[in-house]
């Protein structure tokens, strides 16, 4: 991992927050925001090489609007939650399609070394509601969402996380993907960038490369 991949202390991510991304793969919009983690272990800079492993056929980009905690949060209204956010961030919420489908879990589908590819933090950025995500693969574009088509808005996912666990400093959400995930392959370079705000670009490598 280079230098300017910060680790942070836990990252929190949000499946199934934009309704055409969960159509696509057959599944239901779900009633309250779906959490899960990933391992810090997992983050990579821009450059660094997402590798295939060998476990997996089918892994695919999920490009995300990251967000960067800024100040403990804990049972935060949606307001505190919009004020604790330290920067927006671009993340590629790498995942083994065909892992996440058979284990039903999706720790091992999310979680291997280099499957969070994380951009430069921007502490200046447009209003939450309007910000776009887009993922490119060798210059084609394949996904572009905007949060505000999200389910479940930014603040209220935070707010809700906080519920359950409380977020510190330095803590990642990452807050779901649009619709467009594809396979990627040895040699592959993908690309997620956050419009004006935040980009990370990596090579795709297998295992054994």
């Amino acid at each position: 991992m280079s230098k300017s991949a910060a680790r942070p202390g836990k990252i929190v991510c949000v499946g199934r927050n934009y309704s055409e991304h969960a159509k696509e793969l057959g599944n239901e919009v779900p009633k309250e925001p779906l959490i899960f983690l990933k391992p810090p272990s997992s983050v990579i800079s821009d450059g660094d090489a997402i590798r295939l492993p060998s476990l997996s056929d089918q892994v695919e980009h999920e490009a995300e609007i990251g967000v960067i905690i800024g100040a403990t949060l804990s049972n935060a209204s949606e307001a505190k939650a919009r004020e604790s956010i330290a920067a927006i961030i671009a993340v590629n919420d790498v995942t083994a399609r065909d892992l996440q489908k058979t284990d039903g879990q999706w720790t091992r589908a999310k979680g291997f070394d280099t499957f969070c590819p994380l951009g430069e933090p921007a502490s200046k950025f447009p209003a939450l509601d309007s910000l776009t995500v887009v993922c490119r693969v060798n210059g084609k574009e394949t996904q572009r969402g905007n949060s505000a088509d999200m389910v479940f808005s930014i603040p209220m996912v935070l707010s809700y996380i906080s519920r359950i666990m409380t977020l510190e400093p330095g803590d990642l959400v990452a807050t779901g993907t649009p619709a467009g995930v594809s396979k990627l392959k040895d040699g592959d370079v993908v690309e997620v960038e956050i419009l004006g705000v935040s980009k990370v670009s990596n090579p795709v490598r297998a295992s054994n490369a």
